[in-house]
C-alpha cells in the first residue's frame, strides 16, 4: 500500500523503502524500510525526499539526525568508541528507546588524531551530534568545538578532572594530565 500525506499510521507501520524516502520526524529506518515511530499522520516532502509522521500528542521522544545528545563512553576499541545515550539536549523528557551509538575516529576532530584513546576514555561523559540513525543504533560526530568530553574521570583514581585546554584534562588528586577531545561546554 502506498502512503500518502494525511494517512493515519501506528508505530511500526511501513511507510516506504529507504531508497525512496529518508525518515523524518516520527519515523525511523529499519533494515531498508522506513517505519512509523509514533501514532499520527503521514507527511511527505517530495522535494527533500523525506517522510515524517506528525503526532498530535507529542509522542515518544525519538532522536533524529542533527540532534545533540549526551552519553557515556562504554568502550574504546581501535577505530570506534561505543556510547550509551542518556539524553537529548534541550529536552527533559526521557528517550523512548535505549540508544547505543558509535563514534568513528574520523568523526572525532576536523584534524588527525593518532589514537582514539587520545579523545575518549571509558566512563567519560560526552556531548555529540547524531549523523546517522539505523533503528536504535546511532553514528555520532564530535568535530565542532561544543562537542566532545563534558566530564572526564582520571584513569588512575577515577576522580573527575579539570580541563586544561581543548585537548587535555588535569587530575588534581594524581597531579597528572591526560589527553581528551574537550568540549567547550565542559562541566567544571
Amino acid at each position: 500500500m502506498k502512503m500518502e500525506s494525511g494517512d493515519f499510521v501506528m508505530p511500526g507501520d511501513f511507510l516506504s523503502v529507504s531508497e525512496q524516502f529518508l525518515p523524518g520526524q516520527g519515523a525511523y529506518e529499519d533494515d531498508g524500510s522506513v517505519k512509523s515511530g509514533v501514532p499520527g499522520n503521514v507527511l511527505i516532502d517530495e522535494e527533500e525526499k523525506e517522510i515524517s509522521v506528525i503526532s498530535k500528542s507529542g509522542g515518544p521522544n525519538l532522536l533524529k539526525v542533527g540532534d545533540i545528545v549526551y552519553g557515556e563512553v562504554k568502550d574504546v576499541r581501535g577505530q570506534r568508541a561505543l556510547i550509551s545515550i542518556y539524553a537529548k539536549k534541550g529536552t527533559r523528557r526521557e528517550l523512548a528507546l535505549p540508544y547505543l551509538a558509535a563514534i568513528h575516529i574520523s568523526q572525532v576532530t576536523p584534524g588527525y588524531i593518532d589514537k582514539l584513546t587520545d579523545a575518549f576514555r571509558i566512563g567519560d561523559l560526552i556531548e555529540a551530534k547524531v549523523v546517522k540513525i539505523m533503528g536504535d543504533n546511532l553514528d555520532l560526530n564530535t568535530e565542532d568545538i561544543t562537542s566532545g568530553v563534558v566530564k572526564a574521570m582520571c584513569t588512575r583514581c577515577r576522580t573527575f578532572m579539570d580541563p586544561c585546554n581543548e585537548s587535555e584534562v588535569y587530575c588534581p588528586v594524581c597531579d597528572r594530565k591526560e589527553k581528551r577531545k574537550v568540549s567547550k561546554n565542559y562541566d567544571y
